[in-house]
């Protein structure tokens, strides 16, 4: 009876077994996939870094429209720049949901960079001072240029300021002044022409230019 049941029981391993049949392993980063699931879902895995690398600004759905005015401007500037992250910190260094560089936010008296990652109001008076900064800076350009098309681009108010927040306000004088001739791409390929055309007909005058904001 103990060899019956012994020779039952291997039998039934065998069976097992050869059902399930053989399998090789897939690798997609750290994800180990066996074939025989791979072929029977029709699924393709990857692992949490190749998710990340897929995304860009077109496959992210962007915020909704929030109209012309200031709170519009900012938060499709945002989007931009960050996608809205009030923690992000790019390749380069650059902080937060508007991706400030600590040399331009020393001008607006921050001077602890993770207090400032951590203080979305801090975040927000940054930019408000910096677009205020700016237009002191351009409000000689804004008069003379707002309204002419350069390069087959209207220019605005808020695509000068725009501009001024990616380049510098140094640049976006030199790209209006030589019409265009000057223009500055950043190390993602932003330049700003593109700034000037995506961030046109925006309403900002509620922020009023100031030659030394500060937050």
């Amino acid at each position: 009876m103990k060899r019956w049941i012994g020779f039952i029981l291997h039998l039934a391993m065998i069976v097992v077994l050869t059902s399930f049949g053989s399998y090789t392993v897939m690798k997609k980063g750290d994800v180990e996939i066996p074939e025989s699931l791979k072929v029977t879902t029709n699924l393709e895995f990857f692992a949490p870094q190749d998710s990340i690398a897929l995304l860009d600004d077109d496959e992210v759905t962007p915020p909704p429209f929030l109209g012309k005015a200031f709170n519009g401007f900012k938060e499709a500037l945002a989007f931009k720049e960050s996608q809205g992250k009030y923690h992000s910190v790019n390749t380069l260094g650059y902080l937060g949901k508007y991706q400030f560089g600590s040399s331009t936010l020393h001008l607006m008296g921050v001077y602890d960079m993770d207090e400032f990652l951590d203080n979305p109001e801090l975040q927000e008076k940054a930019f408000e001072a910096n677009i205020a900064r700016n237009k002191w800076i351009l409000r000689r350009d804004i008069k003379r240029f707002n309204g002419k098309t350069i390069g087959g681009i209207k220019v605005t108010e808020s695509g000068i300021l725009a501009a001024a927040h990616l380049a510098g306000a140094g640049n976006v004088k030199k790209y209006l002044r030589s019409y265009g001739q000057n223009d500055v791409t950043d190390a993602y390929g932003s330049s700003i022409s593109y700034y000037l055309k995506k961030f046109a007909g925006y309403d900002i005058s509620n922020i009023k230019q100031q030659k030394n904001a500060k937050v």
